[in-house]
C-alpha cells in the first residue's frame, strides 16, 4: 500500500508546537503545511488581533469553521489548527470526518514561556497571561483530551515528537482510508 494522502490536523492549546511540528511532519510526508491562523490572516488581509478587535471573537471562530469546511485541500495537507478551533461545537467531529487528528500537549509553564511577548495572541493580551492560560486550558482540556491521540511536546527533542506524530499518523491514516464515510463521521 502507498503512502496515505489523508490530511493531518494538529490541534491543541496555543504554544504546544502545532506549527513547528506541523512544518517538520509536512516536510517528511511531502505534504503542504497550512496554519489555520495564518491562512485566515492571509484571506482577510488582517492580523488575528485586528480581526478580534474589529469583528469580535465569534466572527473569527466563523472564519475558522469556513476554513475547515472548504478553505483548504482535502488531501496531502498538514493543518496546524488554532488553539480554540477544536473547542467550537461540532468542529471536532468535522475534523475527524476530514482526516487524522492529533492533539499536541505541553505544560502550562512551557506554554507561557513559548507565548510570552507574542502580540499576535489576542486572548493573552491581559494583565495576568498565566492566569488566562490556566483558565482557558481548564475550560478546553476535556475537548483536547478526546480530540485525538495526545502527544507531549515539552522536554522532548523536535525529531522525537515528529517521529511520534508520524507513527500515529501512518497508523491512523491507514485506518481512516479504510473506514466507510459513516464511520468517518462518527467519533
Amino acid at each position: 500500500m502507498g503512502v496515505p494522502d489523508v490530511n493531518l490536523y494538529l490541534v491543541g492549546f496555543m504554544g504546544t508546537g502545532k506549527t513547528t511540528i506541523g512544518r517538520a511532519v509536512a516536510q517528511k510526508l511531502g505534504f503542504e503545511l497550512l496554519d489555520s491562523d495564518a491562512e485566515i490572516e492571509r484571506l482577510k488581509g488582517k492580523t488575528i488581533p485586528d480581526i478580534f478587535a474589529q469583528e469580535g471573537e465569534p466572527a473569527f471562530r466563523q472564519l475558522e469553521r469556513t476554513f475547515i469546511e472548504a478553505g483548504h485541500p482535502a488531501r496531502h495537507a498538514v493543518v496546524a489548527c488554532g488553539g480554540g478551533l477544536v473547542v467550537q461545537p461540532g468542529m471536532l467531529d468535522l475534523l475527524k470526518s476530514k482526516g487524522v487528528v492529533v492533539c499536541l500537549h505541553a505544560s502550562l509553564e512551557t506554554v507561557l514561556k513559548r507565548t510570552q511577548g507574542n502580540r499576535n495572541r489576542p486572548l493573552l493580551n491581559v494583565e495576568d497571561p498565566f492566569e488566562r492560560i490556566r483558565a482557558l486550558y481548564t475550560a478546553r482540556e476535556p475537548i483536547y483530551r478526546r480530540s485525538g491521540t495526545l502527544v507531549l511536546t515539552d522536554g522532548r527533542p523536535l525529531h522525537d515528537v515528529v517521529a511520534h506524530v508520524l507513527r500515529i499518523y501512518r497508523r491512523e491514516a491507514a485506518d481512516f482510508a479504510h473506514a466507510s464515510p459513516i464511520e468517518k463521521a462518527t467519533p
